[in-house]
């Protein structure tokens, strides 16, 4: 069965998933990439991201594992792939990560303005959704093929889809940094309320770990 997931997503103490001011040199925002000492040196993201050869192991690495395991789809929201705002200029952006990108299954893209796909090396697919969460979703969903859809971000696109009910399952990591400024991830958010609880939380010397799961309606 399907299921819809936030996998190693960051946030600072003060709740930032988000620095402000993305911008070519600032692709996480500034002070984003902060959040990320846990999971950069790991060799889940050295070999899938960077194109590395190797990397740390131990428990950061295990949560960067399964970020990445039986993920069919993705999802992301438009400046998750790059920092072009309002129409298309051309359609020489092809993302923050060259031409394999790190993803290699269909990945769905949030935006307002319509883009033919893009078809990239490693099995990745661009596909540009004008018609809202809902419809990426039901897209997600039929290209997964079983394997669950992973919503990749940033903070208003998980927001988004945490009000909708849609999330099952979120891999949170702390990380021991402020950001002062950026984009919360919980703004306006009642989880609690959503019915989110706490299932795990175990901390590394970069991060502490949570997972939140979305309890079955009785």
């Amino acid at each position: 069965m399907t299921r819809v997931r936030v996998e190693s997503f960051s946030i600072s103490l003060d709740g930032f998933g988000a620095g402000p001011n993305q911008d070519m040199e600032n692709p996480l925002g500034v002070g984003g990439t902060d959040l990320h000492k846990w999971a950069f040196p790991t060799r889940t993201f050295q070999q899938k991201v960077f194109g590395g050869e190797d990397g740390t192991t131990g428990l950061d690495d295990e949560f960067a594992v399964r970020g990445f395991t039986n993920i069919g789809a993705w999802i992301l929201g438009r400046n998750m792939f790059g920092p072009v705002r309002g129409p298309w200029p051309d359609m020489n952006w092809k993302g923050w990560w060259g031409e394999n990108p790190p993803y290699h299954v269909p990945t769905f893209i949030l935006t307002h303005h319509a883009r033919p796909s893009i078809h990239m090396e490693g099995g990745t697919t661009f596909h540009f959704i004008t018609g809202g969460i809902d419809e990426a979703l039901e897209q997600a969903r039929a290209v997964a093929n079983g394997l669950d859809v992973r919503i990749g971000g940033g903070p208003d696109t998980i927001r988004q889809y945490l009000r909708a009910g849609l999330i099952d399952e979120m891999h949170i990591a702390i990380s021991p940094v402020l950001l002062g400024r950026g984009e919360r991830l919980f703004e306006g958010v009642d989880m609690r309320g959503l019915g989110y609880q706490c299932v795990q939380s175990v901390a590394s010397e970069k991060a502490t770990h949570v997972v939140l799961r979305r309890q079955k309606e009785q």
